[in-house]
């Protein structure tokens, strides 16, 4: 749907398990630093979205493999597509690079949601307008 977006993260020790590969978990936290990234590219903050229009995004679900260990000091790269963009939701496609080797790929929904109650709320329109210039 959208064009590919990309940064790059160094695995620091503390990303490690104690094999010195990175914990899987913080695979979660790579990929939520590239949409937030992605998002600040597109002219949006997270934090003035919470003032206004007054929604937040939130991780509906996730669906993750994990393909070869990232170790410490690797430089990886982490790249994000939006599949797909409901009313209130978008669905990426994210992967982790260390190399060509790919590590890790999943599949992230993200709920567009009121920041006051926590419960579905349209995505801005100006946020789909930019996504249909991608």
């Amino acid at each position: 749907m959208s064009s590919e977006f990309s940064i790059s993260v160094r695995v620091y020790y503390e990303d490690t398990d104690a094999g010195g590969v990175v914990y899987y978990a913080n695979y979660l936290k790579f990929m939520e630093r590239a949409r937030t990234e992605w998002l600040r590219s597109l002219g949006f903050e997270q934090d003035d979205l919470i003032k206004a229009p007054g929604i937040v995004f939130a991780v509906r679900s996730v669906q993750l493999d994990f393909l070869k260990p990232a170790r410490f000091n690797n430089v990886l790269t982490i790249k994000s597509v939006v599949e797909h963009v409901g009313k209130a939701s978008l669905v990426f496609k994210q992967w982790i690079m260390h190399n060509d080797i790919k590590c890790c790929e999943g599949k992230i929904k993200v709920a567009c949601l009121d920041a006051d109650t926590f419960s579905p709320s349209p995505i801005p329109d100006d946020i789909e307008q930019k996504l249909k210039t991608l």
